[in-house]
């Protein structure tokens, strides 16, 4: 079962997205902010990591960035949760490693594709 990061802070996204995320058979941690994903992602190992981009306290990017910067966690496949739909988002994300990026609210049959595309590709 692939063990996967959501890093979201709204509690109400949050169960919702845990909800479709479990029914696919998917093992999920949680966290609320950039600390708590970079903390996570280097306790858990996880096979790939749900990013909210606008958290508080340290951003998605700014974590996106520091797990992207560690070797160890680099290969991590990140795609990028945002309902900052613009061009911009899209490129500050890739820039900064995300490997995927989803605008919000999340299109699930799409999110799952992107997800088993990039599972596929890191095994």
């Amino acid at each position: 079962m692939p063990r996967l990061l959501l890093v979201e802070d709204n509690e109400m996204n949050r169960q919702m997205i845990v909800g479709h995320l479990k029914w696919l058979g998917y093992e999920v941690f949680l966290a609320a902010d950039g600390h708590q994903a970079v903390e996570l992602t280097e306790a858990v190992h996880p096979d790939l990591i749900l990013m909210d981009m606008g958290l508080p306290l340290l951003s998605g990017w700014e974590a996106t960035a520091q797990i992207k910067a560690n070797p160890v966690l680099a290969t991590i496949p990140i795609i990028a949760l945002t309902a900052y739909a613009m061009s911009d988002d899209y490129y500050r994300s890739m820039a900064v490693g995300c490997d995927a990026f989803e605008t919000k609210p999340i299109d699930f049959d799409h999110l799952a594709s992107t997800m088993e595309r990039l599972l596929a590709g890191s095994r």
